[in-house]
């Protein structure tokens, strides 16, 4: 039994991988069409947090929302966003102290809102920096292989930011914590449109 739950799991996780590189893959080939509409991002922040909940609370890790409006609302495809919230907000978690925190910064500058993700976990030294969106490069190599993670979800990040024309960028401090930054474009609209532009509230 215990034989055919590792195999079951060692399938899961090979699977996991193969749909990240086919994705990554589409990325790296602009094969993926974008579905750029407006929505408000910091409701997609609160969705993320509430899908990774339960184990925030095992780590009593919080989140924070420091945002300029009440409402941001961006020009991006929200599912690609998803993704990306999805993968930086778990790295916190997952890499971050017990009673850590997270705090998603929104700031409007001109026609964009630069974004921050800083948490205040353990740091990434200065050597690691540099290769970090690689894909399968491992900070930690024993850990990230016990959390089952595919070694993609950064370098997938780097290409959903930069196929909406941004880039992103990391800076950290062993000991303090660790920052990523990139912008979206501001939407004009002042709600969330479906694809042809029409309002949906």
């Amino acid at each position: 039994k215990i034989f055919l739950e590792r195999a079951s799991k060692s399938t899961e996780r090979m699977t996991h991988i193969l749909e990240d590189l086919d994705q990554l893959t589409k990325l790296e080939l602009e094969r993926i069409p974008l579905d750029i509409r407006s929505f408000d991002f910091l409701e997609l922040v609160k969705e993320t947090y509430e899908s990774l909940e339960l184990i925030a609370k095992e780590k009593n890790f919080r989140l924070t929302i420091d945002a300029s409006d009440p409402y941001c609302y961006v020009n991006a495809d929200r599912n690609k966003l998803s993704q990306v919230l999805l993968s930086l907000t778990s790295n916190a978690i997952a890499y971050g102290k017990v009673s850590g925190k997270l705090c998603v910064s929104v700031v409007e500058i001109d026609n964009t809102y630069n974004i921050q993700f800083k948490d205040d976990g353990a740091g990434i030294e200065p050597q690691h920096l540099p290769r970090l969106f690689e894909r399968f490069y491992r900070v930690e190599k024993s850990r990230n292989r016990h959390e089952g993670g595919s070694g993609l979800g950064l370098a997938i990040v780097k290409h959903i930011i930069e196929s909406h024309g941004q880039q992103i960028q990391v800076s950290s401090t062993v000991g303090i914590g660790t920052t990523f930054t990139f912008s979206l474009q501001k939407s004009k609209a002042t709600g969330p449109v479906s694809s042809r532009g029409i309002p949906l509230k």
